[in-house]
């Protein structure tokens, strides 16, 4: 009857975490802009969960999302240092949203790759009052909760995010607009246009090659409209002629795989304004890419 008992109470608690689980992962997701540190703290939550005395626990999807908030934030300190011995530039892992455009969410801020990116400028608690307010729609006392801290103070963290966002990125232009820059990016850097890379480039765009030290990829941004050109078209002959491309979706916009044979060697992503495209995003680290991969529909 014990035994019986027990084995009812694990189902339950299985069917409670399964349930919760697209938000969990949405939450520490966004928060570390990583799906694999994601998964190990999703891992560790279901494991404090199994051995939680879950009788005296009236809301398990709160219990588990406190959890999930508060280990993501300790993960981000951790690897806070490690990114800072990141060879070359970091950007979030991608991840595939074709069958959840909003991964788990109420909203889709706080998803697409330039968001995370300009959130990984945060600290964490910050980034964790940004995703659970803004994404997630959890009102400001169960912030505060989560967090640890006063209502007044989750206002406080989730306002600062708010102006680095509004300060760091322009009015963002609509899904069809974005697509058409895209297009043209992709057709000018193939062919090395310079005319119209500098057409579609906003004055200080910003390149970011993630390759995590592997050859090939710039470890250093480059920054604004003519030496973003020239650097495009400079490589153009070497990078594109063997290379084959797929259009994809990745954190909830339009995104272009590319592969040379059937292996995967770059993510193309953009974030578009109406000054024009102001970040490109080259996501080149294997590690990176290779759960993507894996991950899209066929």
């Amino acid at each position: 009857m014990h035994a019986g008992d027990d084995s009812a109470s694990l189902d339950r608690a299985t069917k409670d975490f399964l349930a919760a689980r697209p938000q969990l992962f949405g939450i520490a997701y966004r928060v570390l802009g990583s799906a694999a540190e994601a998964e190990d703290v999703l891992q560790e939550t279901w494991l404090r969960w199994q051995h939680t005395d879950r009788t005296g626990v009236r809301e398990p999807k709160a219990f588990l999302t406190t959890v999930t908030a508060r280990l993501a934030i300790n993960v981000a300190q951790s690897a806070r240092v490690r990114r800072e011995a990141y060879v070359g530039p970091w950007l979030p892992e991608p991840v595939d949203t074709t069958h959840d455009p909003q991964m788990g969410a109420e909203r889709a801020e706080a998803l697409e790759m330039a968001v995370l990116l300009l959130l990984e400028k945060l600290n964490p608690v910050e980034r964790a009052a940004y995703v659970l307010r803004e994404a997630f729609d959890y009102p400001y006392g169960q912030v505060a909760d989560i967090l640890e801290t006063s209502e007044a103070n989750t206002r406080q963290l989730v306002s600062r995010a708010r102006k680095h966002l509004a300060a760091e990125r322009r009015k963002q232009v609509s899904p069809a607009d974005h697509r058409r820059l895209l297009e043209s990016f992709l057709a000018a850097a193939q062919t090395g246009d310079l005319a119209v890379l500098e057409n579609v480039l906003a004055a200080d765009v910003v390149s970011y090659a993630d390759g995590g030290g592997m050859r090939g990829a710039s470890r250093i941004p480059v920054v604004g409209r003519t030496h973003v050109s020239k650097y495009l078209a400079a490589f153009a002959p070497r990078f594109w002629p063997p290379a084959g491309t797929r259009w994809v979706e990745a954190n909830g916009r339009p995104a272009v795989l590319v592969s040379v044979g059937d292996a995967p060697v770059a993510l193309l992503s953009v974030d578009a304004s109406t000054e024009g495209i102001d970040r490109i995003m080259w996501v080149m680290n294997p590690d990176k890419l290779a759960p993507y991969v894996a991950s899209l529909s066929v």
